[in-house]
Order: C-alpha cells, then sequence, then structure tokens
C-alpha cells in the first residue's frame, strides 16, 4: 500500500519500512526551533540535568516574539537565551535586528528541507510542509526532551488531501482560499491530521503563497501540512481520509474575512456592510513577505491612509525590509501614512508595537483573532488578505481592492 507525505516522511525518520495512521512511531528530528519561549524549554532542558543538548547543528533559536524587549522581564528573558546559546554552542543564533520572524528565517537561511522532521515550539510551524517536510509544534517541556536525545514519539495523522484547480480571479489569494477551506471545515475539521494541497491552482502559487497555506493549516487543526515539492510527494496509491475538490473561479468569488471571535467564521467580504477600522495590519509570519508588501504599496502609491485608521507595516524579516526597500515599497507606504515596525511578532500576539484598546477594530492579515489576541478583550479583529488589509487601510472601513484601486 502507498503512503502519504506525512507517512513517508514518519516512516523514514523512525527506521521503519511504512506507517500508518495510528500507529506509534519514535521520530529522530532534523531540527529543532524555538523563539523566546526558548528560556521555558532551557528550564526544563536543566532540570532533566543533561550538560549538552544532543545536536547544536540542529537547534535554530530565533528571538521575534518580543522584539526589541518592550519590558525589563522580556531583555532579562533575552540576556539568558543569548547566554545559553553561547553556553552550548549553538550557531543558529538569530538575535535581534538579526534575522526577523521565527518562520520566514528558518525558511530564507536554508534551514528546512523536504523530507525533514521539523519541530518548533511554535504553534504556526505547519509553515515549513510548502518545503516539504512534515514541520510540527510542540510544548517547551518536548522540546527538552528533543534538546535532551533529538527524539520524540508521534502518532502518525490520517491525511485529507485538498485538490484545487481554476484560476484565482483579480485580487484573490492564497489567504481567501485558506480562510474559505477554514470556515467550511471549521476550526476542529483537520485536527490531528496531514493536509496535503495540489492541483493545477496550488502548483501556479508561488513558494510564499503556498506558506500561507500550510501556515494557517494549524487554525484548523492540522498537525502538518504540505504543499506540492519535486523532491518528495505521496505514492499514487496513497490512501486519505477524505479527498476534497475546489475550484478557485468557483467559489471565490469575492474576499474571505474571518471575523470575530474565531478564524473559522468566516463570510464573504460583501456580508460585513462597511465595518468601520480603527487600525490595519500588514505583516506577521502568514503575510509578511515581499509579495504582500509589493501588493499593499501597489494599492497605497499616491494615496493617503484614511484619517481615522492606523496603518502598522512588519515586514517578516530583515531580509525582507531591506528588499523593500530597495524597490521603493517601504517610502510608498511610509508616504501614504503607515509605520514600519521592525520584523517581529508583536502586535500579532497582543504584546508590544500595535495593541488595540477597547472598543477599537482591526482589520488584520495575522493568522488569529480570538478574545483579547490584539490586545483588549473588548476589541475586535477581522482577518484578511494583503489586499483587502491596504483597501480597508485607504477606505476607512473593511473594503475591497476594487473600490480604491483607482
Amino acid at each position: 500500500m502507498g503512503m502519504t507525505l506525512a507517512e513517508k516522511i514518519l516512516a523514514r525518520a523512525s527506521g521503519r519500512s511504512a506507517a500508518a495512521p495510528d500507529e506509534v512511531v519514535v521520530a529522530s528530528i532534523d531540527l529543532a526551533m524555538s523563539h523566546e519561549n526558548a528560556d521555558l524549554v532551557r528550564k526544563s532542558f536543566k532540570e532533566i540535568g543533561v550538560a549538552r543538548v544532543w545536536d547544536p547543528e540542529k537547534i535554530v533559536i530565533i528571538l521575534d516574539h518580543r522584539v526589541p524587549a518592550e519590558s525589563e522581564k522580556t531583555a532579562t528573558t533575552h540576556k539568558a537565551i543569548r547566554e545559553f546559546v553561547r553556553e552550548q554552542g549553538i550557531r543558529h543564533f538569530y538575535d535581534v535586528g538579526r534575522g526577523g520572524i521565527c518562520h520566514q528565517v528558518l525558511a530564507e537561511n536554508g534551514h528546512v528541507k523536504p523530507g525533514m522532521v521539523v519541530v518548533g515550539t511554535d504553534s504556526h510551524t505547519t509553515t515549513h510542509g510548502a518545503f516539504g517536510a512534515f514541520a510540527a509544534g510542540i510544548g517547551a517541556t518536548e522540546m527538552a526532551g528533543v534538546w535532551t536525545e533529538g527524539r520524540l514519539w508521534f502518532k502518525v495523522p490520517s491525511t485529507i488531501r485538498i485538490l484545487v484547480s481554476g484560476e484565482f480571479p483579480p485580487w484573490l489569494s492564497a489567504k481567501d482560499l485558506i480562510l474559505y477551506i477554514i470556515g467550511q471545515l471549521g476550526a476542529d475539521g483537520a485536527d490531528y491530521r496531514a493536509v496535503e494541497f495540489d492541483g493545477p491552482a496550488i502548483r501556479n502559487l508561488t513558494v510564499a503563497s503556498r506558506m500561507v497555506l500550510a501556515n494557517l493549516s494549524m487554525e484548523m487543526g492540522a498537525k502538518a501540512a504540505f504543499t506540492p515539492v519535486e523532491e518528495i510527494g505521496p505514492d499514487a496509491d496513497a490512501r486519505y481520509e477524505r479527498v476534497m475538490e475546489i475550484d478557485a473561479a468557483a467559489v471565490l468569488g469575492e474576499p474571505q474575512i474571518a471575523c470575530p471571535h474565531a478564524v473559522d467564521n468566516v463570510k464573504p467580504l460583501s456580508a460585513l456592510r462597511e465595518v468601520p477600522v480603527d487600525q490595519a495590519v500588514l505583516g506577521s509570519c502568514t503575510n509578511g513577505r515581499l509579495e504582500d508588501l509589493e501588493i499593499a504599496a501597489r494599492l497605497l502609491a499616491g494615496k493617503r491612509v484614511h484619517e481615522r485608521t492606523r496603518l502598522i507595516v512588519i515586514p517578516a524579516s530583515q531580509r525582507i525590509y531591506l528588499e523593500a526597500m530597495k524597490l521603493g515599497y517601504i517610502q510608498t507606504l511610509v508616504e501614504a501614512g503607515a509605520m514600519i515596525n521592525p520584523p517581529g511578532c508583536g502586535p500579532c500576539v497582543g504584546v508590544h508595537q500595535g495593541i488595540l484598546a477597547a472598543g477599537e477594530v482591526c482589520i488584520s492579515s495575522t493568522n488569529r483573532n480570538f478574545i483579547g489576541r490584539m490586545g483588549s478583550k473588548d476589541s475586535e479583529v477581522y482577518l484578511a488578505s494583503p489586499a483587502v488589509v491596504a483597501a480597508s487601510a485607504l477606505a476607512g472601513h473593511i473594503a475591497h481592492p476594487e473600490e480604491v484601486e483607482a
């Protein structure tokens, strides 16, 4: 019997010839990633009592959630991580100003390769399935065990295969597609499953757009998610729990919006009736890449952000920031009234650089809109594509890009 991508990768990593859904395997880890929560991992690791990590070359630590440090507590955490990195000889450490958001940094520095087993102490580690890796989020205690012996047990997930055909209508993107899918399947529709995206529409997407699909798959419960790569693929006779077929041109008639306070509370833009917007956020590990900044710059060129709306733009990495500067995107966005934040996760996780007050409404290209996610529990967050975020910043309300493109 053939194997899915998840089964194939976990079988290799556990030294088996095959793996099937619901079997428990102990897999060797190819890459272990942490951000600021590396300090929690460090503390658990110290309690285990092992002097050295199993392989410092396979550990990557990236400071991104609270950068630069917004409090003395965070500064102390950063200091402790830096000391641990030096003590353990961990070379792949990306300090403030030297990297960016963890999932972007892993990708653009070549840390992830097809067929790898990647674990990260961040739920959106699924992003790296866009490169053919079995990539899953784990907890700090689990990561301490990985740092100790380089292995972790997994229950082999069953797989949902999603085949997408057709062409994306103008102004619609991978973000609209994945929000639509989450709306159809629900927040638990892929619980502890792997998801394989394929089909002509997926294969025509950029790598950056494929990362959006893998990233947000976690919001429907996926353990891992994959988009096609040449180096590895599922067997032709692989068995799937479910196959879902979507015609992008037929189902994506207009932009999709995840409304408060759940990512699966998805509605077409026309159903929202010009919801006023206090803040627009463009960035995050979901949509802070160069193509996202380009589409915003294209819409905002020669215009001004609405007087009642704040536009915050966060490049996903220092490298993207620099390239966007060279291409003129940053200048265009600043001239339109945007504030450019350093690469990081600040407002997305509600800790600094753009949190919301009670009663405020935000349209964001990020990945979660739970109660209190970006600040006050009495604020509201709508999730949308970069094009809709930019259009809404101009209009002062949730708007279709067609309304402002002229």
